[in-house]
């Protein structure tokens, strides 16, 4: 298949995906596929079933043979519909107590079978069926085709289960799906990945709108049809080395948070969250007559207001005066400490009628004024006649 028809496949498959999604939506029953997100948004997951029927229809289209169709069809389909029956039924109240696949066990150990067990019984045969409709790409023996059966159906399984655990924040799954995708594309069975990779794109702007979601329907179908396509360009060594990397990584997830890598990873971190609604960001009340200051992380307790330093902002509970505006690279000046002048109080002689001076300082508390005695005069010398 050339590049022109690789190129028609996908735009055909994000015009099928959101024709697909106007008929979801028009359908009686679409109020069962409305949820509520973290926002208190209303959105529908009518994205998923949306995507699984164009994806798949679309890959077949580009598979080349009629095996390879089939195999697209089955393990699309049948992943898509047990997802949206996980959606669905997973919503009660009697199946969102058995999370996991543990729970799933324990609930079948106690007489239950959850929705969760369908799904995962119901891709795993997809999966099989599919990996044993693909062509055998060489002449093998009884045991080296079904250990490629295997090998194939375990990377199919495993990619859809692996994109279902990326479907944890808006248009995640489907960017997955588009940077997987855009690579196989060019490779000899390309034609299988061209379909998903058009609807992942024509589904991803209502997915970062949060207007949709893609669900278990959406998200298991699109690993499946990409498994489907790795595994049809390679053998049974190629197949191995997936899965080993596929199981890898799902191990990895019961033990790290997916989530908090991408955090931790720049480009990881700005590729996710690219195009996506922007969080909101609590915004504190003005008191009348204050200007909007810069707060640091953590926010300013009320009252205070921030400073910004060479090493970054802290916060003070005293108000900024003209001498705090000081250029943060430059040293502050060593405080001089301003001594109180102390000017002694003058003396004055008491008037001759022995009232306090008017203007004496504290004239209150001043002690009344005392006259000195005046010196006596001296008797005139005696002189002898």
């Amino acid at each position: 298949m050339g590049l022109l028809a690789r190129a028609a496949l996908i735009g055909l498959g994000a015009y099928g995906a959101r024709a697909a999604l106007r008929v979801v939506r028009d359908q009686p029953r679409a109020k069962e596929l409305e949820r509520t997100n973290f926002r208190g948004r209303t959105l529908t997951l009518a994205g998923g079933p949306a995507l699984a029927v164009s994806a798949s229809v679309t890959s077949a289209l580009g598979a080349g043979d009629p095996r390879t169709a089939a195999a697209a069809l089955t393990a699309g389909l049948s992943s898509g519909a047990v997802g949206l029956y996980d959606d669905v039924v997973g919503a009660r109240p009697d199946q969102k107590a058995d999370k996991g696949f543990r729970g799933h066990l324990r609930a079948l150990r106690e007489g239950r079978v959850t929705s969760g067990l369908v799904k995962i019984a119901g891709v795993g045969a997809g999966a099989l069926v599919a990996a044993a409709l693909l062509p055998n790409r060489r002449e093998r023996g009884r045991l080296g085709r079904a250990a490629e059966v295997a090998l194939g159906a375990g990377v199919i399984a495993g990619s859809a289960n692996l994109f279902n655990l990326l479907d944890l924040r808006p248009g995640r799954a489907l960017k997955a799906g588009v940077l997987v995708g855009v690579p196989l594309t060019a490779t000899r069975a390309g034609g299988l990945a061209a379909g998903p990779v058009g609807a992942s794109a024509g589904l991803l702007p209502a997915d970062l709108g949060e207007e949709i979601m893609l669900g278990d329907s959406g998200a298991n179908a699109l690993g499946a049809l990409l498994g489907v396509s790795a595994t049809a360009r390679t053998g049974l060594f190629g197949r191995a080395a997936m899965l080993a990397g596929i199981a890898a990584l799902t191990a990895a997830s019961e033990k790290v948070s997916f989530t908090k890598v991408i955090e931790r990873t720049p480009v990881l971190r700005e590729i996710d969250a690219w195009g996506r609604i922007p969080a909101a960001r609590p915004s504190g009340a003005a008191t009348p007559g204050s200007s909007p200051v810069d707060e640091p992380a953590g926010g300013a307790a009320p009252g205070q207001v921030s400073v910004a330093g060479a090493g970054g902002r802290a916060t003070t509970n005293e108000p900024m005066t003209p001498a705090d505006e000081t250029s943060a690279d430059e040293a502050p000046a060593k405080p001089r400490t301003a001594k109180k002048a102390v000017r002694p109080v003058a003396k004055q002689a008491a008037p001759a009628d022995g009232t306090a001076a008017v203007g004496a300082e504290h004239a209150t508390d001043a002690a009344p004024a005392v006259d000195k005695p005046r010196p006596r005069a001296r008797a005139p010398r005696r002189t002898a006649s």
